[in-house]
């Protein structure tokens, strides 16, 4: 085994604390291996002004420590899994997905406490165009804003800007140690969560067959089966951030369930459904999902969507 290993992050308290996680996970299993923390800013973190479906979508995240990892200046990087597009660049792979932590949605609302409690015309936050489409399909109501940046960052303007609330993953506000903020957990049924959302991703070099031994510990097979079936419903549709679209895989007694969705931004049109399946068919009950949904009407939103010029 190698006698040291440079991990690849983003900035962000966030970011660091997932690394950090990894790298003392690793250290654990090779307690004379010599761990690095090297540090990123990727564009995604530096364009907040605009909305992520504007600049890019989710290779924003990923790009720069994925250069490095070709050139050999790192050795992994350690993503939040929903960051991650479904196709890699070419020579890396994901050489390990770590236990999921909580994977649902969660609602920071200090006054009003949940989403029915909230007034009329209440102004909420999210970055993200399927956190939108659900709250406005159970609340048509809301004036809904775009809010980017770190966990931090979000939480400050939740005050600074006068938001009523905020919607931010449950997983990042628990391993930040701020899960005392939250006054409302979405259930799936509430809002579908983000494909990956809850697990760590550790991407390396695919030639690298001693790292890839070294990582292979981490990896939690439930959690990868499970994910496996979500980003194959999202490759189907060639999903991305300009897309509102969410899908849950859940396993029980060996057996995967699949809960996905795709919406309107307005929130007006939802087409949801499930699939189930044994395990060793994450991929197909993924996409036989994401077929169903696109027949069932979701072809009509993403039609729309290029014809308004959002999905570019």
């Amino acid at each position: 085994m190698r006698n040291s290993i440079k991990i690849g992050t983003r900035q962000s308290a966030l970011a660091v604390w997932q690394a950090t996680y990894i790298r003392d996970e690793l250290q654990r299993l090779y307690p004379t291996c010599t761990i690095e923390l090297v540090h990123f800013t990727t564009k995604g973190d530096a364009i907040l002004e605009k909305p992520l479906a504007d600049i890019g979508g989710k290779g924003l995240f990923t790009a720069e420590l994925e250069a490095a990892m070709h050139r050999g200046d790192i050795d992994i990087a350690v993503h939040s899994l929903k960051d991650m597009p479904t196709e890699l660049p070419d020579g890396l792979v994901l050489g390990a997905i770590s236990k999921r932590e909580a994977p649902y949605d969660a609602l920071v609302a200090p006054v009003y406490k949940t989403l029915d409690q909230l007034p009329q015309g209440a102004k909420v936050g999210t970055s993200s165009l399927r956190r939108q489409a659900q709250l406005l399909h159970a609340r048509p109501d809301l004036d809904i804003h775009v809010l980017r940046g770190n966990v931090q960052t979000r939480l400050r303007k939740l005050e600074d800007e006068q938001f009523d609330a905020i919607v931010l993953a449950q997983a990042g506000l628990k391993r930040l140690g701020l899960d005392h903020l939250i006054t409302q957990v979405f259930s799936v049924d509430d809002m579908i969560p983000a494909v990956g959302q809850g697990a760590l991703a550790i991407e390396c070099r695919d030639d690298d067959e001693e790292m890839l031994s070294m990582l292979a510990p981490i990896n939690h097979e439930e959690t990868r089966c499970a994910v496996e079936g979500e980003r194959s419903f999202l490759r189907q549709l060639q999903g991305n951030c300009q897309v509102p679209m969410g899908v849950h895989g859940m396993i029980d007694n060996h057996q995967l369930t699949l809960q996905g969705l795709i919406a309107s931004i307005d929130g007006k049109d939802v087409y949801e459904g499930s699939i189930s399946g044994p395990l060793c068919k994450a991929n197909m009950l993924g996409k036989n999902l994401a077929k169903a949904l696109y027949e069932e009407g979701g072809k009509q939103i993403i039609e729309t969507l290029i014809k308004e010029g959002i999905i570019k």
